[in-house]
């Protein structure tokens, strides 16, 4: 092949048809090895082709079908990685917004419950200043009796004393009883 290279460059239009001739005998090209040769190669790349290349073709191709499949596979995980991330956000909303209404709901029962108890509060020391009050005017009551009874004996002892015992039960009793009238008045 080098031969017939070398002999078609060098042969210019106007060289000498002895000059080819002597290149291809000097280098010995024969031209049935020649087409023997050029037949054998056909040969070989049309098996190399048919048995080597398209197979190592269809190996590429499925690799690159692989390797497209497995990139759009990792950027459809990638998607549904940021959609679960932006769900687990939505539900952490979700849940700090359901855990600051519980708060504030508990604040409120709290608040409902307290003042529940300061009403409860207020009313028993409302019932017990009532009861004391009742009590104090109980004992109010009691002592201006007591007060009146030891008056009247007081006027009647007195009385007794100045008129030198000369009042009888009867007088003693309604003299007793104009005091604690007029007692009662005042």
């Amino acid at each position: 092949m080098n031969t017939l290279f070398l002999a078609s460059v060098t042969t210019p239009a106007a060289a000498e048809p002895g000059v080819v001739q002597q290149i291809v005998e000097t280098f010995g090209w024969n031209p049935t090895l020649f087409f023997s040769q050029v037949v054998s190669f056909c040969v070989v790349a049309f098996l190399l082709h048919r048995f080597a290349y398209k197979p190592i073709l269809t190996v590429l191709e499925e690799r690159r079908q692989k390797i497209a499949e497995g990139l759009a596979n990792a950027e459809k995980i990638k998607h549904e990685l940021a959609n679960a991330q932006a769900k687990a956000q939505e539900i952490l909303g979700q849940a700090s917004a359901q855990a600051n209404k519980a708060i504030e709901e508990a604040r409120a029962a709290a608040a409902k419950v307290q003042e529940v108890e300061t009403q409860k509060a207020i009313a028993a020391a409302n019932d017990i200043v009532s009861k004391a009050k009742q009590a104090s005017e109980a004992e109010l009551v009691r002592m201006k009796a007591e007060l009146r009874k030891e008056v009247g004996r007081l006027v009647v002892a007195t009385s007794t004393k100045v008129t030198g015992g000369i009042l009888t039960a009867e007088q003693q009793g309604r003299l007793a009883e104009e005091t604690n009238k007029q007692l009662a008045a005042n």
